[in-house]
């Protein structure tokens, strides 16, 4: 599985402040043995997270992991983004993400991750925090796997009833 992690945050763009969320989310898809592809940090800028998840999933990325952009404040507009360059939507991952959250602690329910589909690929938000990144993706791992997989059926469907 082709996977890329997209890291949004400000101060990380800006060199202010060291990633920790990405590098943790890497690592995690490393030892699950999928094929990571490309990294990324980006700023809270909503065009600029539509940008590169446009140009990624162009690229033909099977799996989009952002990381950071999704709870409150003013400038978190990872899922504004996300929601606007996807096709369709998959509710059940960031539920299942915030449930398991919530087991760890009541401020799960705060964020306001969101998952989707554009094209072939499956693009989900994680948390900011490494820790809520990481408990956030070990919730919803092997549906991941699944999903791109029924997402790859479903391409190569398209491709043989257009030829």
């Amino acid at each position: 599985m082709k996977v890329a992690v997209l890291t949004v945050s400000d101060r990380s763009a800006r060199g202010e402040r060291q990633d920790l969320s990405g590098p943790a989310v890497v690592d995690r898809v490393r030892r699950k043995g999928w094929d990571l592809v490309r990294t990324g940090i980006v700023s809270d800028d909503q065009g600029a997270i539509e940008g590169e998840l446009r140009k990624w999933t162009e690229a033909g990325i099977e799996l989009i992991l952002t990381t950071g952009g999704t709870g409150f404040a003013p400038r978190d507009r990872a899922p504004e983004a996300t929601l606007a360059v996807c096709e369709r939507l998959a509710p059940g991952i960031p539920e299942a993400m915030r449930r398991a959250g919530k087991a760890k602690t009541p401020h799960a329910i705060l964020s306001r991750a969101v998952a989707g589909i554009r094209r072939g690929t499956l693009i989900v938000n994680l948390p900011g925090s490494p820790s809520g990144a990481i408990e956030s993706l070990d919730a919803v791992l092997p549906a991941l796997e699944h999903a791109v997989r029924l997402l790859r059926e479903d391409s190569g469907a398209e491709s043989e009833h257009r030829g």
